[in-house]
């Protein structure tokens, strides 16, 4: 398998991934934060949907545009005035699963001297369309470890709760 091709393939699998971290969880799990200001399991899944809407606007821009300029969002606006702390987490998830994967299958038909087409990102300059895919690749990756710290951190302060009574 070459390098491209494994990356495309972890690339794919990021919703798989996120949702094995997030196999079984329910009720008070889904919206515990571990610190003030983090994010919650369902906060994350539902940026994860959002954040990939964007990437695919950005692949798509990258693949057929010259050069295009491409804007960084809000995340901590989209999280409050999107309402994630609302929406449902299986509709989150499977919506990142879906773009995930309609993302994929555009970039799996792509020869591979398409992923040097460059692009300029607003805040962090140039980047080329296998940067974008690293990118959102790593970014589910980062996520799914984050939920299994959440679970972590949940288990422990029920477990704290558990000792005191």
């Amino acid at each position: 398998m070459t390098e491209l091709e494994e990356l495309l393939e972890r690339f794919r699998r990021g919703p798989e991934v996120v949702a094995v971290a997030a196999t079984g969880v329910a009720g008070p799990q889904l919206d515990f934060s571990p610190a003030p200001g983090k994010w919650s399991i369902r906060q994350i899944v539902c940026h994860l949907a959002d954040a990939e809407l964007v990437t695919g606007v950005r692949l798509r821009r990258v693949i057929a545009e010259d050069d295009p300029l491409l804007e960084p969002f809000d995340q901590d606006a989209w999280a409050v005035r999107l309402g994630y702390s609302q929406r449902r987490f299986s509709a989150a998830l499977e919506s990142f699963r879906r773009l995930r994967g309609d993302n994929y299958e555009l970039l799996k038909a792509l020869a591979p001297e398409t992923f040097e087409r460059r692009g300029r990102h607003a805040e962090t300059g140039p980047l080329r369309l296998i940067d974008l895919v690293r990118s959102a690749a790593a970014h589910a990756e980062a996520h799914a470890r984050q939920i299994l710290e959440i679970r972590d951190a949940y288990r422990a302060r029920q477990a704290g709760l558990g000792s005191e009574a």
